[in-house]
């Protein structure tokens, strides 16, 4: 696959097969989409492209600084690499490609830049300036540009719009099965290991502090999860930490992970972490002697569960 960090940096002499959104999560709706895009392209002889936005396009036209994303565009394209597609196109969106109308878009960006012989697209969407054009329309200026246009049925659009939103409401309140089941794959973050305050040194669970760079990233609910992640080859199982750690005063908000049979420096390393299962919320101790009693009861749990899951 390969990526292109603009419409404008991409030329092509072969016929392109098209589908564009913003594939949040590239979850089993969006999954389906692409296998269906890649297919078309093999039986038509011609390149599959998706072309997808960044900044989300809600950022923008709306100014909405609040919106929680399910992947970081690095995190993105590491799972669009899995499906076989020939070209992905991550364009800007700003103000000014927000202004095309529906024929500019058509005629400059599908026609001209992408060379288009078909588009693969939901039956509900929208564009061009202000949104105000519709598939309809797509079919309209495909009869007068010369392209196919495929209509992905309302059933199938439903059933992507709506892992989109259970996904997220499901992150919301710690609910893993909910949104991995919807996901095809376990939810996962990347981040830098930082310094901390070294408190669970102090308790025998030593952890890796975690930051994530992309403040739109969301992240699940405070609370303990199971965890894994590959550190030089090998699968490490562990548990996590997401929240301010109730028991020690004035704790900042953190994601800490102890990763169990593993001893080494972390500090500076980019670690993957994917998240399998929530085991608890965040609890307040009396006394330090219950917190570690209760974090080796989630060790237990966090062992059982890599047995039943190898």
């Amino acid at each position: 696959m390969k990526t292109y960090p603009s419409i404008y940096n991409f030329h092509t002499q072969h016929k392109t097969i098209v589908t564009l959104g913003t594939f949040d999560g590239v979850h089993l709706g969006h999954q389906m989409i692409i296998r269906k895009l890649v297919a078309a392209s093999s039986h038509l002889g011609g390149q599959s492209l998706v072309l997808t936005f960044f900044p989300h396009p809600r950022m923008v036209l709306k100014q909405d600084d609040s919106i929680k994303l399910l992947n970081t565009m690095d995190e993105k394209i590491e799972l669009l690499e899995h499906y076989g597609l020939d070209h992905l196109v991550i364009h800007t969106f700003d103000t000014e490609f927000a202004k095309l109308s529906a024929e500019e878009f058509v005629r400059d960006i599908l026609v001209k830049q992408f060379n288009i012989g078909k588009i693969i697209i939901g039956y509900d969407h929208r564009f061009g300036q202000n949104r105000t054009a519709d598939i309809n329309d797509l079919k309209i200026f495909g009869l007068k540009y010369g392209f196919e246009v495929e209509e992905i049925s309302a059933r199938e659009i439903d059933s992507v719009s709506i892992s989109s939103t259970k996904i997220r409401k499901a992150l919301d309140i710690g609910d893993m099965a909910i949104a991995n089941e919807y996901l095809g794959y376990d939810y996962f973050f990347s981040g830098t290991v930082v310094s901390g305050k070294k408190l669970g040194r102090t308790i025998g669970y030593p952890t890796a502090n975690i930051q994530i760079a992309e403040a739109y990233k969301l992240v699940p609910k405070n609370g303990i999860y199971i965890v894994s992640s590959i550190i030089d080859g090998q699968r490490i199982s562990g548990m996590m930490s997401i929240g301010v750690n109730p028991t020690f005063d004035n704790h900042p908000h953190t994601i800490e992970v102890h990763f169990l049979d593993w001893e080494g420096d972390l500090y500076g390393r980019f670690l993957k972490i994917a998240i399998h299962e929530r085991i608890r919320d965040e609890e307040r101790f009396e006394a330090f002697e219950l917190l570690v009693a209760k974090i080796r009861q989630d060790e237990l749990l966090t062992r059982k569960y890599f047995l039943e899951h190898v």
